[in-house]
């Protein structure tokens, strides 16, 4: 395995391309693994956060007639864009979708979806076989239970994929909070999505007396 160190193995956003697969009903109907609630949360906050950073976000259903339509808390961030509606369970046997995230021209690919044990897991494994840099975005999936998704995420992290949760990844590529150009956005997704963080983070700003710039400069 190739172990994942040092600084350029770290998440830059003009670097990074978001996949977002399958956040639909007929999957969230039968999310065991997590409370339903707190993954609208988080792949909304991730997908808010990949808008703010401008990272490319590409928004994938599998047939969508039957499953339902992708939650609107993410569809409403991009209003303009199209979905990817494909029959492959395997997101990268589409080669409509593979066409898109390859004409970005980046390389570190981040994956978020339902189910983590099928959606999630076929994409990752073979999209590293490509030689893709790939993280998944474990709290912004989900699985038919608890094993399923833990069982998923050893098989993907065996594969050669790195893991992480969406506050983590925002976190990245913040990296400083000298850098003003996107803190106030990332402060916002974290007062709306991050609960007790995003609050202790505006009382933080309160008692310091030291607002996030709006502005950089």
């Amino acid at each position: 395995m190739t172990f994942r160190n040092g600084l350029a193995s770290l998440l830059r956003p003009e670097d990074s391309v978001l996949v977002l697969i399958d956040h639909q009903p007929f999957q969230l109907a039968n999310l065991n693994s997590h409370d339903p609630q707190a993954v609208v949360n988080n792949s909304t906050a991730l997908a808010k956060a990949a808008k703010a950073f401008g990272v490319p976000t590409i928004l994938t259903s599998v047939l969508a007639e039957r499953g339902g339509l992708i939650f609107p808390q993410i569809t409403e961030v991009f209003p303009d864009q199209e979905v990817i509606d494909r029959t492959f369970i395997n997101t990268w046997e589409d080669q409509a979708v593979v066409d898109v995230v390859k004409a970005t021209g980046r390389k570190q690919l981040i994956i978020a979806g339902l189910w983590t044990e099928v959606c999630v897991a076929m994409p990752v494994i073979h999209a590293l076989g490509d030689g893709w840099d790939v993280t998944v975005i474990t709290d912004a999936s989900g699985g038919a239970s608890v094993e399923s998704h833990e069982v998923a995420i050893q098989r993907m992290i065996a594969a050669g994929a790195n893991m992480m949760t969406w506050l983590a990844l925002a976190s990245e590529w913040q990296r400083d909070w000298a850098r003003t150009e996107h803190a106030a956005e990332l402060t916002d997704i974290m007062k709306h999505h991050a609960a007790g963080s995003g609050i202790a983070f505006l009382w933080e700003q309160q008692l310091l007396n030291t607002p996030v710039p709006a502005t950089a400069g």
